[in-house]
């Protein structure tokens, strides 16, 4: 979880140094999608989730 973290503050500092804050909300949807697949693997809306893509 520390590498995590780490990684979220790297980010940000980056972020926050070029001033590319249009990136947050690309990354954030990335993410989000990316969880939505991890945590749906297995269960039974998985095949709805999937036709979205």
């Amino acid at each position: 979880m520390d590498g995590f973290i780490e990684l979220l503050q790297d980010l940000w500092g980056f972020l926050n140094e070029r001033k590319k804050y249009w990136l947050a909300p690309l990354i954030i949807t990335l993410v989000l999608l990316g969880a939505l697949i991890i945590f749906t693997q297995g269960s039974a809306i998985a095949p709805f989730i999937y036709t979205l893509f």
